[in-house]
């Protein structure tokens, strides 16, 4: 899906249009399946999870409530380490940063490691604009790239391409038919991005972590190709949230715990590099000339906000994408932004000026807290899809139907006469939709549904129901009152629950 496919339609559409494309969901399910086992033993095997993701948690927001103060912190040391520190408030005053240091080093080619924040600022499209051809140099990145299209999931970019497709893409670029096995594939993707290594006039990389007490950048890979991003290139620049700071070195140890265990099952990634500053006298390697562009972009409007400070928290590790039940059935596309799944849900409305302008991305969502429990430093995403779609509502952005239904609803639960016969009602009008103990609508408000979700009928008794009938045959068996009856009645509802927990008698839902 091309970045212009996926703000033309609404995410409902894009959510159908997904549904009916039987690999990717077979695709992004198994892959995240994979993941979220993976994330799983990880955990397991560090011991003591729980503990961990309380400290990360403890780091990230003791960081994000003094964040001007490290922010200060960091650009000082990285600027007396000789980095050029620059700082930009919009998407569009990065970009212009960025097009402005390629002009004037006369740059014709950009060797780009894997980044997310240059996804959010369209980078690529704005480099080319200025006659600057960017190279993505991850694989996923670079398959994603020659497909015209946008990453569909934060660490696995191409995850709904097939491998046939993959071979299609290379081969096209490769000007010959190549084999479709993976080492094949892999071998011509090595072969072309070691040309760009050597050749390219500046190396752009993201940035998993900035730590403030040394003002050094770190990046976390698993293909080594941004430390040649970052080595090879004579001028670097890293693009950076505002929000990746953490204090020290001694931080960024749980950082590096939490991380690749909960993006991909990792102890470790494969590489990970410490950047303090550009080259000096006696490196090997390294930059002559490192840019660091700091890029707030909407994060500053949520700090100070109690419902959305958290979610400057996020370590972007994924995790969230791997267990939502929504995701795992549409994918990234449909969200339509550059961040998908539950994280995505709440980063694009949020870091919006105009947060309805993105209101209904926080509709796709079933609220099941699964995010939540797989966060590694527990940001409450589930919380704060319920707090958008208030703001929503607050707003008078709610469809009427959907208003009208919430009143009724309101109405029906707030009086429990009305509660009782609305369910009395409500056997009866399902009677029509019941198939094999669920309800099957194929027209209808209820048709959209049941279409993807699966919806019991009502139980043909109601738990208060239940008991009033308990209540009566208990007292029958009392009959007739006499002094010391609710005594008595106590003491036979303690032995029937007795009873129940012992086996002896047991009673169905």
């Amino acid at each position: 899906m091309s970045a212009a496919e996926t703000t033309a339609k609404t995410v409902k559409e894009r959510a159908e249009e997904a549904l009916r494309d039987d690999f990717l969901r077979q695709s992004v399910r198994y892959t995240t399946d994979r993941l979220r086992s993976a994330r799983l033993q990880a955990a397991r095997d560090q011991g003591n999870w729980e503990a961990w993701r309380e400290r990360g948690r403890q780091i990230r927001s003791h960081t994000i409530a003094h964040l001007d103060y490290y922010l200060n912190q960091f650009a000082e040391n990285a600027r007396a380490n000789g980095a050029h520190v620059h700082f930009a408030e919009t998407a569009e005053e990065a970009v212009r940063i960025v097009q402005a240091i390629a002009q004037r080093k006369g740059a014709r080619t950009v060797a780009k490691s894997k980044s997310m924040v240059t996804e959010e600022l369209h980078l690529n499209k704005a480099l080319e604009d200025i006659g600057v051809q960017p190279i993505e140099t991850d694989l996923g990145e670079y398959i994603i790239q020659l497909a015209g299209e946008t990453p569909s999931h934060i660490i696995i970019p191409s995850i709904h391409k097939t491998r046939r497709q993959v071979a299609d893409l290379l081969s096209r670029e490769a000007g010959e038919e190549l084999p479709t096995d993976t080492p094949s594939l892999a071998g011509f993707a090595r072969r072309r991005l070691r040309e760009v290594f050597l050749t390219a006039d500046i190396g752009m990389t993201g940035c998993n972590f900035a730590i403030a007490e040394t003002g050094s950048i770190v990046v976390f890979e698993n293909e080594g190709n941004a430390r040649m991003v970052s080595t090879v290139p004579k001028t670097q620049i890293t693009l950076m949230g505002m929000e990746r700071i953490i204090p020290t070195w001694a931080d960024l140890e749980v950082m590096a715990t939490l991380l690749p265990r909960s993006a991909t099952g990792q102890r470790l990634t494969v590489y990970m590099s410490g950047i303090s500053g550009p080259r000096r006298e006696g490196d090997g390697d390294g930059p002559e000339e490192l840019h660091i562009v700091i890029v707030d972009n909407g994060r500053s409007l949520q700090l100070g906000d109690p419902e959305f400070q958290e979610l400057l928290n996020c370590i972007r590790c994924g995790a969230c994408l791997n267990v939502c039940p929504v995701y795992r059935h549409i994918g990234g596309h449909a969200y339509g932004s550059t961040y998908s799944g539950p994280i995505g849900a709440v980063l694009k409305p949020a870091f919006k000026k105009n947060i309805l302008e993105w209101d209904d991305v926080a509709d796709a969502s079933s609220l099941c807290g699964a995010c939540a429990e797989a966060c590694p430093v527990k940001i409450p995403l589930h919380d704060m899809l319920v707090y958008l779609r208030r703001r929503k509502v607050e707003a008078g952005r709610a469809k009427p139907p959907e208003a009208l239904g919430m009143k009724a609803y309101a109405a029906v639960m707030g009086d429990a006469g009305r509660f009782r016969r609305a369910l009395k009602l409500g056997r009866l009008g399902m009677k029509p939709l019941a198939r094999d103990g669920f309800i099957r609508a194929r027209i209808g408000p209820l048709a959209g549904w049941t279409r993807h979700r699966v919806f019991p009928v009502l139980a043909g008794q109601s738990f208060r129901e239940r008991w009033a009938h308990l209540e009566r045959e208990l007292e029958r068996e009392l009959a007739p009152a006499a002094p010391g009856v609710s005594e008595r009645l106590e003491e036979a509802l303690r032995r029937r629950a007795e009873k129940r927990e012992g086996g002896v008698e047991r009673h169905g839902g």
